[in-house]
């Protein structure tokens, strides 16, 4: 079985391990590795598309009918051989 040493951790963060612990009845090393085992038994969430995200959090207000613009024909491309 492995190791793992954890330095600098900050005293707010101890005292709630310590306390965490003793909520549940174990040490609190046996509550940082179930705090270990919880979060990396997660899969990993996939970066989203962003388009998709706003799709989809705007849908349910409903879509909006924009008028169709007349397009203009192509302008003649620059000639640089003058």
């Amino acid at each position: 079985m492995a190791s793992i040493t954890i330095r600098n951790l900050d005293e707010p963060l101890k005292s709630r391990l310590r306390i965490q612990a003793a909520i549940h009845g174990r040490s609190m090393e046996e509550e940082a590795r179930d705090i270990l085992r919880a979060a990396l038994n997660q899969q990993p969430k996939r970066p989203g598309n962003l388009a998709a995200a706003i799709r989809a959090r705007f849908a349910p207000l409903g879509g909006v009918e924009l008028p169709e613009l007349p397009r203009e024909p192509m302008r003649e491309p620059p000639g640089f051989d003058e």
